[in-house]
């Protein structure tokens, strides 16, 4: 069972939410928030594994909220919603450390896949992420550790991270390459280990830099 507190400042959201993820078995909101500040307490009481915010909230919205849990919580899951495709906001919560980062707009499957892959340790790419962020790259500031000398990549491992920047599971990267998951996981951890990154996301962000993307 994937644990999940929610954050939207809108009860109909948050009914719409829940009513969409209890048609899957295995997801379950354990709380909910209008606020960060609620979403901040109620993680730290309970816990879950994964917190799905919506970015524009009052008092606390969840972008000062994952900038506040970094500080005692750096290691846990944080998926933004928002109805905004905006360039400085994806930005800014790629450079705090953010796990997922889905539009209001997608399907129940979607946002399933997106928990499901979140929470078993993946860092999803924005839709977009390159072309949004290659317009700004070069002025994110890095708060992540990198590799100012990386490894150079295999022919395979530069397809593998083209796959991924595109927002590609490992299953679909398997499926588009003809391979089993397993080596697609094994190559995104020699990408990592490459780049000197901690996720996939990072890892994308460093390629672009590179110019291998």
């Amino acid at each position: 069972m994937i644990r999940i507190v929610l954050a939207d400042d809108h009860a109909l959201v948050r009914e719409g939410i829940r009513s969409l993820l209890d048609l899957t078995p295995d997801l379950r909101i354990v709380g909910e928030a209008a606020d960060g500040n609620e979403a901040l307490r109620l993680v730290a009481e309970l816990d879950p594994d994964v917190v799905l915010m919506d970015v524009r909230m009052p008092r606390m919205g969840g972008l000062e909220a994952l900038r506040a849990l970094r500080r005692t919580d750096p290691h846990r899951r944080v998926v933004l919603l928002t109805t905004f495709d905006e360039d400085a906001v994806l930005r800014e919560a790629l450079r705090v450390g953010v796990q997922g980062f889905l539009l209001k707009d997608v399907t129940r499957d979607q946002l399933a896949e997106a928990l499901h892959r979140v929470a078993g340790g993946e860092t999803l790419p924005p839709p977009g992420l390159p072309g949004q962020v290659s317009r700004g790259v070069a002025e994110l500031p890095r708060d992540f550790p990198h590799a100012e000398h990386p490894e150079e990549l295999t022919r395979r491992e530069l397809e593998v991270l083209r796959l991924i920047a595109r927002g590609l599971s490992n299953r679909e990267i398997a499926e588009a390459l003809g391979t089993a998951e397993g080596t697609v996981k094994n190559q995104t951890s020699n990408i990592l280990a490459k780049l000197g990154v901690r996720d996939r996301t990072q890892a994308v962000l460093r390629g672009m830099e590179l110019g291998c993307l």
